[in-house]
C-alpha cells in the first residue's frame, strides 16, 4: 500500500496532510468555542472572490486572496462587535456574496468553468511545491501565534469581559486570529476546495472536543484525527478512484458520528 508514495504527487499530498493536520485543530477548536464555526465557510467562499479577481486581473491569486480575506476578516470583527445577536446572518450573507462575486467575475474569463471547479472542490494530489510551501509557512505562523498568545486567546474565548479587565486588546487579537484563519483557508483551498475546507478545520477539532478532558489534549488529539482522516481519505480515494476531498469529508463525518454514538452509550 505504501508503494503509492513513490510517486512525487502522492508525496506532496502526504506533506500537505501533515502541514494541515498540525495547524487546523488550533483554528478549529477556537472557532468552535467562539461559536464561529460558520466563519471558515464564509472565508472560504470569500476567498473564491479573491481568486476570481486575481485570475481576471492577471494578478497573483495568492496575494489577491490574502487582500480580500484580510479586509473581510476586519469587517467581520466589526460586525461581531456591533451586531452580536445577528452575526450568523451577516456571515451567511457574506458567504453567499463571496460565491456570487466569484461566479460573476469568473464568467468574464475564458476558462472560468475549469478554474472555478478546481477551486470549489480542490485536489490534494495536484498540489505543487509553491502551494506546499505556503501551507508549511502558514502552519509555522499559526503555531507561533498560538504559542505566544495562547493564554490571551483562551481568556478571550471563554470570557471577553475578563480579557478586557486584564487589559488585553481583544479587538486586535480577534482581528489577528480572523486574518490568520482567512489566510490559512486561502492556502488550503487548492488542496481541499472552498466547499469542503471547513470540514478539515472544524470536524477534527469537534471530535477532539468530545473525547478530550482538557484544552491542550484537544489540540493533540485533533491533530492525530486530522492526519488519520486525511491520510485514510487519500489512500481510499487513490484505490477507488473517487474524489479525495469528498472521501476525506465522509471519513471525518463517519468518525464524528461514531464518536458521538460511543460517547452517548458510555453515559
Amino acid at each position: 500500500m505504501l508503494e503509492i508514495f513513490k510517486y512525487q504527487f502522492m508525496q506532496n499530498a502526504l506533506y500537505a496532510i501533515i502541514a494541515m493536520s498540525i495547524f487546523s485543530p488550533f483554528l478549529g477548536s477556537f472557532l468552535i468555542l467562539r461559536r464561529q464555526s460558520l466563519l471558515s465557510d464564509t472565508l472560504g467562499h470569500i476567498s473564491l472572490a479573491g481568486i476570481a479577481i486575481g485570475i481576471l486581473s492577471g494578478f497573483s491569486t495568492t496575494f489577491s486572496t490574502i487582500i480580500v480575506v484580510t479586509v473581510t476578516a476586519i469587517f467581520l470583527e466589526y460586525l461581531r462587535t456591533i451586531y452580536k445577536n445577528f452575526l450568523e446572518l451577516a456571515t451567511a450573507i457574506l458567504m453567499s456574496a463571496g460565491l456570487a462575486i466569484a461566479m460573476i467575475v469568473m464568467s468574464k474569463t475564458s476558462s472560468s468553468s475549469i478554474s472555478l471547479e478546481n477551486y470549489l472542490f480542490g485536489s490534494i494530489v495536484t498540489i505543487n511545491t509553491e502551494q506546499l510551501v505556503h501551507l508549511f509557512i502558514i502552519g509555522l505562523i499559526i503555531v507561533l501565534f498560538m504559542t505566544i498568545f495562547f493564554r490571551q486567546l483562551y481568556i478571550m474565548t471563554f470570557n471577553e469581559e475578563i480579557a478586557f479587565s486584564e487589559g488585553l486588546n481583544v479587538r486586535l487579537l480577534s482581528i489577528s486570529f480572523n486574518i490568520i484563519t482567512g489566510i490559512a483557508i486561502s492556502f488550503m483551498i487548492p488542496t481541499v476546495g472552498a466547499l469542503l475546507v471547513s470540514t478539515v478545520i472544524i470536524l477534527p477539532a469537534s471530535i477532539a472536543l468530545i473525547i478530550s478532558k482538557n484544552f491542550k489534549s484537544v489540540i493533540i488529539i485533533g491533530s492525530l484525527i486530522s492526519f488519520l482522516g486525511m491520510f485514510l481519505g487519500l489512500i481510499i480515494s487513490y484505490f477507488t478512484e473517487k474524489p479525495t476531498s469528498a472521501t476525506i469529508t465522509l471519513i471525518f463525518i463517519s468518525i464524528f458520528v461514531l464518536t458521538t454514538i460511543i460517547t452517548k452509550l458510555k453515559k
